[in-house]
């Protein structure tokens, strides 16, 4: 085992460590619940839009960016196909056997980019309790994890110009 898979392994098992406590392992499985598939992200983006009447728009493409990043995430998971953790017990099933990259992190992490753009504060924070939760509940690598985050991040980024373009009366956009 090279060095990035030896520290990847201990990692998870330290973090995977903490799943002994009931409470955080309570909070790490409703995480993993409500990211799955983005569905926290995507019920919160459609709640943004709803709620701000005047940036609607930009609420919905921000949605459509943190799914985007599932997809994507969903994509490479076929073709690395990097079995899950073995060396722990999850806490958790899983939709996929397969681990890289995380897709709740890529979600995560576009939800945080998007989101937090357009002034959602709480989005940040709570999406790094969603990557750490897949740790704990021991159904990805670290590595895992960072990549997933990183693919969300750069997709949302990717579109943030997108994402604030808005409609004039006469139909054209403007930036």
């Amino acid at each position: 085992m090279d060095d990035l898979d030896d520290m990847d392994h201990r990692i998870l098992s330290a973090l995977r460590a903490c799943g002994t406590d009931p409470r955080i392992a309570g909070a790490a499985r409703a995480l993993s619940r409500a990211g799955e598939h983005g569905a926290l992200w995507l019920a919160a983006g459609l709640t943004g839009a709803a709620v701000d009447r005047s940036r609607r728009g930009a609420w919905l493409r921000a949605t459509a960016l943190t799914a985007g990043a599932h997809l994507a995430s969903m994509g490479v998971k076929r073709i690395v196909r990097r079995p899950r953790p073995a060396h722990v017990e999850p806490l958790v099933r899983t939709a996929g056997r397969h681990s890289f990259p995380s897709s709740h992190a890529a979600s995560a992490a576009a939800a945080a980019v998007a989101f937090g753009a357009l002034g959602a504060h709480v989005v940040p924070p709570l999406a790094a309790a969603m990557c750490l939760s897949r740790l704990v509940v021991g159904v990805h690598y670290p590595s895992d994890v960072a990549a997933g985050a990183a693919l969300g991040a750069l997709t949302a980024r990717a579109g943030a110009r997108w994402m604030r373009r808005t409609h004039t009366a006469g139909g054209s956009t403007h930036d």
